[in-house]
């Protein structure tokens, strides 16, 4: 449901989050934004909808997502847990999961490589995306500047809607504050 509403809230904004490139339906246009394949054709041939506060760090503070549950059994009768198990047993994940202020949309290939790798700062420009400013460098993701402010305002809304789930550290808090000072709220936001 959440990304049938997605879809409806960015039909005159069609441009994926971190690189800032056009696309139609799910497939992004490479030459609107200068974005080179690393490795993955097939997930860099789409755009799907990220958590950019990775499911995983408001996930592990549930029960069903750390251990299981009764109900989560494949049709082989093997246990599963995680975010499978988590979202058929957890209303309340389900809802966080959800949540529109958290999702946006991504070329596929950004989105795995994201994995659920903080927001840092990282030394140096190399970019492996051609001209999407997009870093990763050991387990730390640096985003262009000009989406700093929209991914601190996100974490921030996150962690203030679901603080039993979502808790900033010092170091987040003092770069995210810096974040959202150098990158104030645009119109599209």
């Amino acid at each position: 449901e959440s990304k049938i509403i997605l879809e409806a809230l960015h039909k005159f904004n069609k441009r994926t989050f971190y690189c800032d490139c056009l696309y139609e339906k799910k497939f992004p246009i490479f030459l609107s934004c200068g974005y080179k394949i690393l490795k993955n054709f097939k997930r860099a041939s789409r755009v799907e909808w990220e958590h950019v506060v990775p499911a995983s760090r408001f996930g592990k503070n549930f029960s069903t997502w750390k251990f299981g549950h009764q109900n989560c059994k494949k049709k082989n009768g093997k246990s599963f847990k995680g975010r499978k198990c988590a979202r058929k047993n957890n209303q309340k994940y389900r809802f966080i999961e959800s949540d529109l202020y958290n999702l946006q949309p991504v070329i596929g290939e950004i989105n795995q490589v994201r994995n659920n790798y903080q927001m840092s700062i990282i030394e140096g420009e190399k970019r492996l995306f051609g001209d999407c400013d997009f870093e990763v460098k050991k387990k730390f993701v640096e985003p262009a500047e000009s989406v700093r402010g929209n991914i601190a305002r996100i974490y921030f809304y996150m962690s203030k809607e679901y603080p039993k789930f979502i808790k900033l550290s010092l170091r987040e808090l003092i770069m995210f504050k810096n974040w959202d000072l150098n990158d104030p709220v645009d119109k599209w936001e």
